[in-house]
């Protein structure tokens, strides 16, 4: 059971829920059980939390596993990868030049 998933829906909040297994990539839908918002509440949407869900994937955006859950612990003494990605700054600090003639054309419209 993986405990605490953050399941993101089209077009609607994120919801917390239990994974009864890692999803594979021949499901067609996410099956879980305590679907909650991201406070504890129980979503408008729901009558009982314990009630077992299928969610197809076609609403599912994306699921966020919690990575100590995501794949089984390494024994003792074996490596651990871990994939790091790096931070990018999306905008490098580059000085812009004012383009005059283009200001006072949007000033003259």
């Amino acid at each position: 059971m993986i405990h605490n998933a953050v399941i993101h829906i089209a077009n609607e909040q994120p919801l917390l829920a239990d994974l009864f297994e890692t999803p594979a990539t021949t499901d067609v839908s996410l099956v879980c059980t305590n679907v909650r918002m991201l406070d504890g509440k129980k979503p408008i949407f729901i009558d009982r939390t314990d009630s077992v869900f299928v969610f197809p994937y076609l609403h599912v955006r994306f699921i966020e596993i919690p990575a100590a859950l995501a794949a089984p612990a390494p024994l003792a003494g074996e490596p651990v990868a871990v994939a790091v990605a790096p931070i990018v700054d999306p905008e490098p600090d580059v000085e812009i030049e004012i383009d005059e003639d283009f200001l006072r054309r949007i000033r003259e419209v």
